[in-house]
């Protein structure tokens, strides 16, 4: 080795590497061998030795040191750091992808918080629990006016709250007629597939009063979970009608009443009449006290033929008990 040759021992990343190189020799010989050995360019390169740094210079405005000049002497240890062209690509990557990835949260953050429609039980009652369709018999006079009379039935507030409360579904609500099964007025089929229900008078030229057939439908209702007449129906019928009259009640004034009903139901007595355009009790359409005891003598004339007795002999659902899940 000749005599203005100089050794350098260069360590990165854990691995040594011996540098001869002549003591005259310019800087950028040390940062190009370097680039050789360990593959990372020398405007990456960052040496430090004896607590001095040295980069590789990056204009032409000064003269370059020579190796003896920046201070390295024979026999100097130096410390490398750097990347080499392929990581630095992997870093720029993964740094534009981390500064994409928070740009569009702060595009989110930015944008307004859509309020998200609830799936809850309450809302997956209020589909499943109901009728989910009615039909008229149209080979029967006035079958537009049967239609009505069902959808009322169906969209009535205190009966689907009583479905609701109990679970009930009826997958369609139609019309019992007159000759069909004389002397019934309403039939479960299915325990609850189809509820039939005798809107129309026998004679066919008008409708039954709205709380009789009202009265019927929770008969058939209770039918969705007992078959039979038995005490188990009878408990739960009472309940139903318990629960439709106080729904009514807390409603007060009949905001949900029938006293818009038209001609849909037509009353068959002065009694019932009186007691149609009533709810249990509150205003009547005057805005007169109905809390009387006449007015509720009226009401339960209205109701007087259709007791539990009389709607049980008037019902064709009978079966095996069945218990609602």
């Amino acid at each position: 080795m000749s005599h203005e040759d100089i050794m350098l021992t260069v360590t990165f990343r854990g691995k040594s590497h011996t540098v001869f190189l002549p003591n005259d020799a310019p800087l950028s010989a040390l940062h190009s061998r370097l680039e050789l050995l360990t593959s990372v360019p020398p405007s990456l390169q960052k040496l430090i030795y004896r607590g001095k740094k040295f980069q590789h210079r990056q204009d032409d405005s000064d003269p370059e040191p020579t190796i003896a000049q920046a201070g390295l002497r024979d026999g100097i240890k130096v410390q490398m750091l750097g990347s080499t062209v392929e990581e630095l690509g992997q870093l720029n990557a993964a740094d534009s992808a981390h500064q994409k990835k928070e740009q569009i949260l702060r595009e989110r953050a930015l944008k307004p918080q859509v309020k998200l429609r609830s799936t809850g039980s309450s809302s997956t009652s209020s589909h499943q629990y109901r009728f989910h369709r009615i039909e008229a018999l149209t080979h029967l006079p006035r079958p537009e006016t049967a239609t009505e009379c069902l959808t009322t039935l169906s969209k009535d507030p205190a009966v689907l709250h009583v479905m609701q409360k109990h679970r009930f579904s009826v997958g369609l609500l139609t019309e019992l007629a007159p000759h069909e099964h004389p002397g019934l007025l309403g039939l479960n089929v299915g325990s609850g597939g189809t509820i039939k229900l005798r809107i129309r008078l026998d004679t066919y030229d008008g409708f039954r009063p709205y709380l009789e057939v009202r009265r019927v439908l929770c008969h058939e209702l209770a039918h969705n979970e007992w078959g039979e007449h038995n005490n188990d129906f009878k408990e739960l019928n009472s309940q139903l009608n318990r629960e439709v009259a106080e729904f009514e009640a807390a409603a007060r004034a009949g905001t949900h009443g029938l006293s818009d009903l038209g001609d849909t139901y037509q009353p068959s007595s002065d009694g019932e009449v009186e007691a149609l355009v009533h709810v249990l009790g509150g205003t009547d359409l005057r805005g007169n006290d109905t809390t009387d005891e006449h007015r509720m003598r009226a009401l339960e004339a209205a109701t007087a033929r259709l007791r539990n007795e009389e709607l049980e002999r008037s019902c064709g659902t009978s079966g095996p008990q069945k218990q609602s899940g």
